[in-house]
């Protein structure tokens, strides 16, 4: 029985200690930029390997079948890469807005206790304004993603729509000299 008591009161230390590491390493500015520029650049990454899957896949598509004019392929595409950019700058924007949104809150957390509300007005108007602020911050990024998407999307299918003409007339230009 013993022993039991005296792993307990070891493990606790080991845990604290690591707790007390865990929480020093998290208060340091350079662990948040890390884990800033970590996150954003396998936001990059995984977006430019989506792109070149895109663009393959368009590619591909447009060569299989370059008779066909009707632009499904590039609309096809450009939807894909508008959903790709507009995701990646919701991402992006909310990396921002969530300590913004924080500062934020705790402001007015902290004028409203100095204003001398109680303890329980407190915690409902908390509430409150943590819903309003996720709700507020929630239509924002949906508003920006959106008009990213939708400003690639049109983008990208006059880009992949020209391209494709550009292709298809060095093609036929070749073709003719070849017949000459």
């Amino acid at each position: 029985m013993d022993n039991n008591n005296n792993d307990n009161n070891n493990n606790i230390p080991q845990s604290s200690t690591s707790y007390k590491i865990l929480l020093t390493l998290m208060s340091k500015r350079r662990t948040w930029v890390f884990l800033f520029l970590f996150v954003y650049t396998i936001l990059l990454s995984s977006s430019w390997n989506l792109l070149k899957t895109v663009l393959s896949w368009y590619n591909s598509a447009v060569s299989s079948a370059p008779s066909s004019s009707s632009g499904w392929p590039a609309i096809y595409a450009s939807v894909a890469l508008g959903v790709i950019f507009g995701l990646l700058s919701m991402a992006a924007a909310l990396a921002v807005a969530v300590p913004a949104t924080l500062v934020t809150w705790i402001s007015v957390l902290v004028l409203l206790t100095f204003f001398g509300r109680p303890r329980k007005s407190l915690v409902v108007e908390g509430k409150k304004l943590t819903a309003e602020i996720l709700r507020t911050v929630g239509k924002i990024l949906i508003k920006e993603g959106n008009f990213v998407a939708a400003v690639c999307a049109v983008l990208g299918y006059f880009l992949l729509v020209r391209n494709g003409r550009g292709v298809e007339n060095s093609e036929s230009h070749r073709n003719k000299s070849n017949f000459v």
